[in-house]
């Protein structure tokens, strides 16, 4: 479960992360948090984030590594924006990728972007799924 405090109504902080194995020939890692679960087309996304050092193990509570760009959620602006579904329990998927190369990317940048930008250049995937609930 996703703690409340990185939720909207609760603070929404970004989580805290930890990863390790990223491959030797990983030259950045991209992050996409999506919610397959929200009530619209395509689900909700959270959070983009890509040119993470691949040298990083992770990401401070409210941080991103330095280096790291963030691009736009589907709140409509840069970072992170938390869990607040409508109703029941929501899937937030976190998948962190290695790549073979750093991306151009402007911030405006949205998920299926950034996912065209990484075809032919993911070395590895990683997947987490926290769950969050509507009060």
């Amino acid at each position: 479960m996703i703690p409340k405090k990185y939720s909207r109504e609760g603070g929404d902080a970004s989580p805290p992360l930890q990863f390790s194995g990223v491959p030797s020939e990983a030259k950045s890692l991209a992050l996409i948090c999506h919610d397959p679960d929200a009530p619209r087309e395509n689900g909700f996304t959270h959070w983009v984030v890509w040119n993470i050092p691949p040298t990083a193990t992770g990401f401070a509570e409210n941080a991103v590594p330095s280096g790291a760009v963030q691009g736009t959620a589907d709140f409509g602006g840069p970072g992170w924006g938390g869990p607040k579904p409508p109703s029941g329990t929501h899937r937030y998927i976190f998948y962190l990728y290695a790549l073979d190369t750093a991306l151009d990317l402007p911030v405006s940048t949205i998920r299926p972007q950034l996912q065209q930008a990484m075809q032919g250049h993911i070395v590895a995937e990683a997947v987490l799924t926290g769950l969050y609930s509507a009060e």
